[in-house]
């Protein structure tokens, strides 16, 4: 997936100009001169780009993809080649070849298309959707649980609380992963302190990095903390899944995500094809953030992924002056909202300077501090996380009853 073919990096008129070999839709054309090409992102040897073609024939014209990703990836300089299709055409492209003038390239979706999948994720909907017969989404090989982080909205601190209850599993004698799946804003190499670049085990399989004794994998680990994430829908799932499933994850007890804020594309991509065992919402006490989370909620619900509790972040201020407790955010609304929505209510963490310090450094309580009362906390919800796993083994192993008639 990553290496070297020479030195220097190429510009986007050269990546275009290899990319004006590939023919379009029906042979009939280029890719560039048809303008079915997105604006060519280039990053220190990485070059990420799209296709748009008509969502009906997305998985028909796979070889398409795979051209265009194998004439970058054979240029000198590139080290890796990101190419995913889409079904939105950009302002002023022009159709593919064979459709009539005017025709939208993406037909109108259905009233049920329209609440369950984003116009933009269809066409990689139905190429990665299980087929009529399957009955399990395909499992990620040595990992056995797979739990998502995540929340309505961003700001309230989801992936510190990921950080540390990844660890926190670990102290409780686990064998734990992270993925980083906040594709626009990575925050993992940061809070486990870690950096360097995913080197490959065999063919596009990646060694994923550690930290802590954590494996971690993030898109942080090969762009710039500073360069932005412009990507469209497609090129975010396309990473997602190259970061979850061309990884060398090794034997896992469970590798904790952390996805981005909301309720889109990553979200139902993880949802829907991957054997999620179950998700955790952070949410803070106030109103407006209990709202957004409960919309998380939802929607984990609404595609059959289990909820395993709601965390209540930022709960209580206490001051390190005179010890007085402040409850700046409110307090309770997770509790309660847990309460009413039938969830199990994990914990509350305070709104501590020392956390905040430590995350920002890259040396998370849990580990600097295993037996402080915050690394209590998190402990403590990472076993009701764990809890509400094996709760669920359980009743999937129980066996049915007998059913008995007498005569």
């Amino acid at each position: 997936m990553f290496w070297k073919k020479g030195s220097g990096v190429p510009s986007k008129d050269a990546v275009l100009k290899e990319l004006s070999k590939v023919k379009g839709p029906d042979l009939k054309g280029d890719i560039v001169s048809l303008g079915l090409v997105s604006d060519v992102f280039i990053s220190d040897g990485r070059v990420a780009f799209s296709i748009t073609v008509p969502a009906e024939r997305a998985q028909e014209l796979e070889p398409l993809r795979q051209a265009a990703e194998k004439v970058v990836t054979e240029m000198p300089g590139v080290e890796k080649a990101m190419v995913a299709l889409t079904a939105e055409r950009a302002p002023g492209a022009k159709p593919p070849s064979g459709a009539p003038t005017g025709s939208p390239v993406r037909p109108a979706p259905s009233a049920a298309q329209a609440t369950s999948v984003p116009p933009p994720m269809q066409a990689r909907a139905r190429a990665q959707a299980p087929k009529a017969g399957d009955t399990q989404k395909p499992g990620v090989p040595g990992v056995k649980k797979i739990i998502a982080v995540a929340s309505g909205k961003g700001g309230v601190g989801k992936s510190t609380t990921t950080c540390n209850l990844a660890l926190a599993l670990q102290a409780n004698g686990l064998k734990v992963g992270v993925l980083d799946a906040d594709i626009y804003g990575p925050s993992i190499p940061r809070l486990f302190r870690v950096t360097g670049k995913p080197e490959p085990v065999s063919g596009r399989i990646l060694k994923p990095l550690e930290g802590y004794g954590v494996k971690v994998m993030s898109m942080g680990f090969l762009v710039d903390e500073e360069t932005p994430m412009i990507w469209r829908g497609p090129m975010v799932i396309s990473a997602i899944t190259q970061m979850l499933r061309e990884v060398a994850w090794g034997d896992l007890d469970v590798l904790v995500v952390d996805m981005p804020p909301g309720t889109g594309d990553a979200q139902l991509t993880m949802a829907q094809n991957v054997p999620l065992a179950g998700a955790v919402i952070v949410s803070t006490p106030q109103d407006l953030a209990l709202i957004d989370a409960r919309k998380g909620l939802n929607m984990f619900r609404r595609v059959d992924v289990p909820v395993l509790g709601i965390v209540e972040n930022m709960s209580y201020f206490l001051c390190p002056d005179c010890g007085g407790r402040h409850d700046i955010f409110g307090h309770g609304g997770a509790k309660a909202e847990a309460e009413k929505l039938g969830v199990p209510f994990l914990g509350e963490v305070p709104l501590d300077m020392v956390i905040r310090e430590k995350s920002d450094s890259g040396t998370p309580v849990v580990v600097t501090d295993p037996d402080g009362t915050h690394s209590a906390v998190y402990k403590e919800i990472a076993a009701r996380v764990w809890g509400e796993l094996e709760r669920q083994d359980a009743e999937a192993d129980r066996a049915p009853p007998k059913i008995v008639i007498e005569d």
